[in-house]
């Protein structure tokens, strides 16, 4: 090896070690300031459990912090976030895995460039147009054929955050469908299968575990939407499965003690980081669960 070539080798790996170190404190920084946010949640969360009963915060059927008498029980922010993603849940997930079927398998290379970037703008749209968008156009639809709904309801929100979450299904599910190869679907064909059935037998199939994680990850979504719960579900903690009436939503609850007019250090104050906590395992569990799904379900071709 002579001179030059010696030198060019030795910046190469100066370089590749800038890298590294620059790729390694990078990840340092993201797992830190995770470690950040979970402390000062479950800082201010232990010390609501020092006056507030952890029994009676799971499995109370009453909320009411800021009124008196006071109950803490958070099961009606629960049932209305449930709700909320019930709703999307079923806008979302088969109109998104339609559109992911139709533009893997019968949608001309063409249609496909053109649709598949005019889906995807509607995950562009900010959260609080849908919000203003269910305010003002769902909502009326709604009373126009249920004139017992409220002007905040559920069922509102719900279509409003399940639009909004149709791209991520459908997106995800494309391309883990487009990943499914070739042989697959010729060996069905020569078979005498029918489009439809290399479609929901051999393709979905084949990409059930990568599928199921854009479902996860399209319910996690919805659980953490706020603004558009904020603005069309109402500030209504309730006991109710009723999709026209009035909730609010964990999030919901965060927006409002987050507005201000709640003391810094009080006990109604404290709520907002037991209820975030809580938020926060719910949506830690649905990532835990997408992993096993996906590692359990992948197949490798």
């Amino acid at each position: 090896m002579n001179k030059i070539e010696f030198k060019s080798k030795a910046k190469t790996q100066q370089r590749e070690k800038i890298i590294r170190i620059g790729l390694i404190a990078l990840g340092i920084i993201s797992i830190l300031t995770t470690l950040g946010i979970i402390l000062s949640l479950f800082e201010e969360t232990i010390a609501f459990f020092r006056e507030v009963s952890f029994v009676e915060f799971l499995l109370g059927t009453k909320w009411t912090p800021l009124l008196t008498p006071r109950h803490f029980g958070v099961l009606p922010l629960v049932m209305g976030t449930l709700l909320i993603v019930i709703i999307s849940s079923i806008i979302s997930i088969p109109i998104g895995l339609g559109s992911a079927i139709y533009l893997s398998e019968y949608a001309p290379k063409k249609a496909r460039r053109v649709l598949k970037p005019l889906l995807e703008i509607l995950s562009g749209i900010p959260s609080i147009v849908y919000g203003y968008f269910a305010l003002t156009t769902i909502t009326p639809i709604i009373r126009s054929i249920f004139p017992n709904a409220g002007v905040f309801n559920a069922l509102s929100a719900g279509i409003a955050v399940g639009i909004m979450t149709i791209p991520m299904v459908s997106s995800l599910s494309e391309d883990a469908m487009m990943a499914v190869p070739d042989s697959l679907r010729q060996g069905a064909y020569g078979l005498g299968a029918t489009r439809l059935e290399v479609s929901t037998q051999i393709v979905v199939p084949a990409a059930f575990s990568s599928i199921m994680a854009s479902f996860i990850l399209a319910i996690s979504r919805a659980i953490g939407e706020t603004m558009i719960v904020a603005m069309a579900a109402g500030s209504t903690p309730k006991m109710t499965l009723n999709p026209l009436e009035s909730v609010q939503t964990m999030t919901g609850y965060i927006v409002q003690i987050s507005m201000g007019d709640v003391p810094y250090g009080t006990l109604e104050h404290k709520t907002l980081y037991a209820v975030a906590t809580l938020l926060f395992v719910i949506t830690f569990s649905l990532n835990i669960i997408s992993r096993r799904i996906v590692k359990r379900y992948r197949r490798s071709y």
